[in-house]
């Protein structure tokens, strides 16, 4: 603005003035919509619904006829409730680690993930949405799977089925957290997928679900330790040979908590934009 004798610069505080962050009770309801509405995209997928929901209780129903004549020597459990144990705790795992890396590598190569980036949401949040949402999915798969082996086919643990299901739930806690983490690495789904091979079949090879960690060369004993599903399986087993939670299983399933606490993390930090 100019007067005489010289000008006088006018600043507009709007256009200085720091992006504001959402707060309090907008920022809650920023995350619950965040939330439904990738818990509604889910839904509206329907082949990644028959994924989630009953692929685990088909698989679990194959191995139970698999080996519904298998003999087993006397008070020892059956190879079918060995096979069990492990399909209801690291099938979770696996399996949200495959969904949420697809889903979310989707939502970027859509633009949904660069719109949301640009508002005040915060990244933590953002993130918290996703896992809570692929969270929630994978408590639906715990609960149609436990119903099945327990209610239908006959599998039992020496430990209360209550924390099978809770292990379970954990583990795929772990593999959402694992499945936004390696999403960011990947441009496409199938770079996403190729992430399999890389992340989870070591983990699961080494996990001591074919050859016992204790058997295996020192240095691969080395690896499994530094790795969440060997925790993971072990946890399993302790609920399977114990009527009580032992303090070994509680420490197992501090550590894959820890782990999955660790990849979110990770995934919030490495979340950035892709477009100017």
């Amino acid at each position: 603005m100019h007067v005489d004798g010289g000008s006088v610069p006018v600043r507009h505080p709007a256009h200085h003035r720091a992006p504001s962050r959402v707060t309090g009770p907008l920022q809650l309801r920023s995350y619950w919509a965040t939330t439904l509405r990738i818990l509604r995209q889910l839904a509206g997928d329907h082949r990644s619904v028959a994924m989630i929901l009953l692929v685990p209780s088909l698989v679990i129903t194959l191995m139970y006829f698999m080996f519904y004549n298998g003999a087993h020597a006397p008070g020892t459990p059956s190879p079918f409730n060995n096979a069990c144990l492990i399909l209801l705790g690291l099938f979770p795992l696996f399996l949200m680690f495959v969904i949420t890396s697809i889903t979310m590598q989707r939502e970027r190569a859509s633009g949904t993930l660069e719109r949301i980036l640009t508002t005040p949401l915060r990244r933590g949040d953002l993130l918290a949405a996703y896992g809570t949402a692929f969270s929630i999915a994978a408590a639906a798969q715990a609960t149609l799977a436990c119903v099945v082996a327990f209610g239908l086919l006959g599998f039992e643990t020496v430990g209360s089925p209550g924390w099978v299901f809770t292990i379970a739930i954990v583990n795929a806690v772990l593999g959402v957290g694992l499945g936004l983490l390696c999403s960011a690495f990947a441009r496409t789904e199938f770079q996403a997928v190729q992430f399999i091979p890389l992340v989870m079949v070591p983990q699961l090879l080494l996990a001591g679900i074919i050859v016992p960690r204790a058997a295996m060369p020192e240095w691969l004993q080395w690896v499994s330790n530094a790795l969440p599903a060997s925790y993971a399986l072990e946890a399993l087993q302790q609920v399977g040979m114990y009527p009580e939670l032992t303090g070994l299983a509680v420490r197992d399933i501090a550590i894959v908590l820890a782990f999955a606490a660790v990849a979110l993390g990770l995934a919030a930090v490495t979340l950035r934009r892709r477009t100017a």
